[in-house]
């Protein structure tokens, strides 16, 4: 098996309904996991009896812990998480294939995504870099889960799976993990996936900050007296590689309205901007 994609889910039919069908539209060996926590909204009704997706159903202690028995579950040789809300965009799993075919020893890939509204309108894009740790801990992660990609050998031979003790922020701490760990890393340039705003994402609950708060108090000192540094020394590495600059482009992506076929969007006026976020 090429791939393993592993979605956890609980409550979310409607958006994992659009998931499943960015997933499956790929064109390349894969198995889609969905791991359901019991979901009570209808999810049930028709997630088991969809043949593109492996489904599970059991009790789990958050969305890491079923992320870990999705992957305990799954076969691939490329494994990734895709949240309900999230969608791959066409042509990303066989470019994210071709780029661990030419770079066999890097064991992890970032790659940049659209972050959207909930009816697929354009919010702004979000190109990643290669994280580093002190800037991680004392400001925020600056890539996505929905495009980060990585070789099974790192689970199987070394262990990385999420800690479940972390309920929002475990993707921050996983990657701090694998940074501490000397884990070689690499960045595809090239847009692979969707990102929803739904205005209710995890990231902004009040567990969430506090468990910024952890890692904040968790940096050295001088990381932590220093942190403006930092963070502007991050800006800089953006602006220095061209990631506050984006031609025009388009993407096609599955809506609430269209459950069997993409739409497609155009971009004209491109902008990094998350102004909900500032």
């Amino acid at each position: 098996m090429r791939f393993s994609i592993v979605t956890p889910s609980f409550r979310s039919s409607a958006f994992l309904k659009l998931c499943v069908a960015s997933v499956a539209d790929q064109g390349v060996e894969l198995e889609h996991i969905v791991q359901d926590a019991g979901s009570d909204d209808g999810t049930l009704d028709w997630l088991r009896a969809d043949r593109r997706v492996k489904a599970f159903v059991e009790k789990d202690s958050g969305m890491y812990d079923a992320v870990n028995r999705g992957l305990r579950k799954s076969s691939g040789e490329i494994l990734a998480y895709l949240n309900c809300d999230e969608q791959y965009l066409p042509g990303a799993l066989p470019a994210v294939s071709d780029y661990f075919d030419h770079h066999p020893g890097v064991d992890v890939l970032f790659s940049d995504c659209v972050v959207v509204d909930g009816t697929g309108s354009f919010v702004c894009y979000r190109k990643v870099q290669l994280p580093t740790r002190y800037h991680i801990m004392v400001s925020h992660l600056p890539t996505f889960t929905c495009s980060m990609f990585f070789r099974r050998r790192i689970i199987d031979e070394r262990g990385f799976y999420f800690d479940p003790k972390w309920r929002d922020l475990g993707d921050a701490q996983w990657v701090l993990r694998l940074l501490e760990a000397g884990v070689s890393m690499g960045i595809l340039r090239r847009f692979t996936s969707v990102f929803a705003d739904t205005g209710s994402n995890m990231n902004l609950s009040a567990n969430a900050r506090r468990e910024r708060r952890i890692l904040f108090d968790s940096a050295p000192w001088w990381s932590r007296r220093f942190r403006f540094a930092l963070v502007w020394a991050h800006r800089f590495r953006r602006a220095a590689g061209g990631i506050y600059f984006q031609k025009p482009f388009d993407y096609a992506l599955y809506t609430p309205g269209s459950l069997d076929r993409r739409v497609a969007r155009h971009v004209a006026a491109p902008t990094f901007l998350w102004k909900s976020r500032i």
